[in-house]
């Protein structure tokens, strides 16, 4: 890898006078090889940068990229990437399994010693797509510009360094704010006949499932393909409550799983695999379990009974702590009651893994949860490896990996009623495939995540009332491994495996 440089402003604003007004901090850029599985060393460039949007002709925003780009190929498909939160940046899918290089994980997804590691990855989608990693306003590099009035005279330039309120912290202004990076970084770099991709996971998800019709409708930008990793798809399933049914019948098959990974099902030895673990949690969730939540105390009481005591022998669980949640077993509860006895507390985001309880005799859980805080400086030291030592930025910027600010600040920023309490995004994925009858859409779930569990868009795709080619168009698949199942070797390779052909059937012929 050669010595990286710096480079200019990417956004090529049209008049001069726009480039004295306001410039972003100074990118920079890297010639690289990847060392491809087939043997061969594929020569590419590492692009990190700020492109500045505006409101009214006035800089309002600063988005950081990182792109990768094969040298010497032409019409390549480009694929636009981002996490979710909201308030993540996009380091979990830039530095944990698409781009040339990923920090290391032992092989089953547990976080190795510090210091963080980075290593060529062999399951980089280099092999078949360009990639440009997004951060969105508030997280990574990325800053929302307030502009000062004495900024209109020319004489002082605005501070872009405002992270608490901005209108970008909105469901609406965020899907914009993407629409219109995606547009500029087309018409800057002149891809416009490029095939587009994008990929989000977790909100990310959300993000491109909303995508599929705004950059379409509203931008112009035709799509080939759309990727949803992890997605949280309809904000109702993630706010449960004692009064509905579906978000704790899609929450069990997971927790029927973790319990076998983990020894403790009566009803799965040890070892069992999944393809038979979850096929027996959906049919007794949809049926037994789904006609209880939904009857409460109107079901006879043998039949309640019964329908508590096979519960409590899928989840591993006393079927006493089954009774008093009547059915209706917390995700927190769960991870912490399933291994209580050895002092362990499984990860919300991937059940298999654990961590020891380091205050077992309090009520509530007030440990770390190890697949989230617990992997957070896995990626921290990654990430700012890649950028400033390898790519070469530099900045005094702190890179924001998930920003509770922003979460914290994130509205529903659309004119609704106060009685409209849907929010979702799988309407907005139908029409974009309605729109765009050529797009091909892939989503995927780790089988051991309990915060998006796969079982809810296993649920949604069959309530999505597509004809046969719409439906000929949607893949779902699922891996082992949790939230970001990718950290997982052997689901790393059989992702990448998946979306390589993903991507040559979405391709046009020839």
């Amino acid at each position: 890898m050669s010595d990286p440089k710096n480079v200019s402003d990417p956004a090529k604003v049209p008049t001069e006078k726009r480039e004295t007004e306001y410039k972003p901090p100074e990118g920079a850029e890297v010639h690289g090889t990847w060392p491809a599985p087939d043997g061969t060393s594929v020569p590419y460039l590492a692009r990190a940068e700020w492109l500045v949007l505006r409101e009214k002709e006035k800089p309002a925003a600063e988005i950081f990229s990182v792109s990768y780009l094969q040298e010497g190929a032409k019409g390549r498909p480009l694929t636009f990437v981002f996490n979710g939160g909201p308030g993540a940046a996009s380091v979990y899918l830039h530095v944990g399994a698409l781009s040339t290089r990923r920090v290391s994980f032992a092989k089953d997804g547990t976080p190795l010693p510090p210091p963080s590691r980075l290593e060529d990855n062999a399951e980089s989608w280099l092999a078949f797509t360009d990639l440009v990693f997004v951060d969105p306003v508030g997280t990574g590099f990325s800053r929302p510009v307030e502009a000062p009035a004495a900024a209109d005279k020319g004489d002082q330039k605005p501070d872009p360094k405002k992270a608490d309120d901005s209108a970008f912290f909105g469901l609406k202004r965020d899907l914009q704010s993407l629409g219109e990076f995606m547009s500029r970084y087309l018409s800057c770099y002149d891809r416009w006949d490029s095939p587009v991709f994008i990929a989000g996971e977790s909100y990310g998800g959300f993000r491109v499932a909303k995508l599929a019709r705004l950059l379409q409708e509203g931008y112009g930008i035709g799509l080939n393909g759309a990727i949803l990793i992890s997605p949280a798809l309809e904000f109702a399933l993630l706010d449960s409550s004692d009064y509905d049914v579906l978000p704790w019948v899609d929450t069990f098959p997971t927790m029927a799983a973790a319990a076998a990974f983990h020894g403790k099902s009566a009803v799965f030895t040890k070892g069992t695999p999944l393809s038979r673990v979850l096929p027996e949690a959906e049919a007794f969730a949809t049926t037994e379990l789904a006609a209880f939540l939904a009857q409460g105390a109107a079901m006879g009481k043998p039949q309640r009974d019964r329908t508590f005591e096979r519960m409590a022998r899928f989840l591993g669980l006393p079927v006493e702590r089954v009774v008093r949640s009547e059915g209706r077993i917390p995700v927190m509860a769960f991870v912490r009651e399933l291994l209580r006895a050895e002092r362990l507390v499984c990860g919300r985001y991937d059940a298999t893994i654990t961590v020891r309880d380091p205050f077992p005799d309090r009520e509530l859980f007030e440990g770390p949860d190890p697949t989230l805080v617990g992997i957070e400086r896995v990626f921290a030291g990654g990430i700012n490896k890649r950028i400033r030592g390898e790519i070469g930025v530099k900045t005094d910027r702190e890179y924001h990996l998930l920003s509770r600010a922003v979460n914290k600040a994130w509205k529903l920023d659309f004119e609704r009623h106060a009685l409209e309490s849907q929010v979702g995004a799988t309407d907005d994925l139908r029409y974009g495939m309605s729109l765009n009858p050529h797009m091909k859409v892939f989503i995927t779930h780790g089988c051991y995540d309990l915060v998006t569990p796969y079982f809810s868009t296993n649920r949604i795709r069959n309530l999505m009332k597509l004809d046969e080619p719409s439906a000929q168009n949607l893949t779902v698949k699922h891996f082992g491994g949790g939230h970001m199942f990718y950290t997982w070797q052997a689901s790393r390779v059989e992702f990448r495996d998946a979306i390589a052909a993903f991507y040559a059937s979405a391709l046009p012929a020839g």
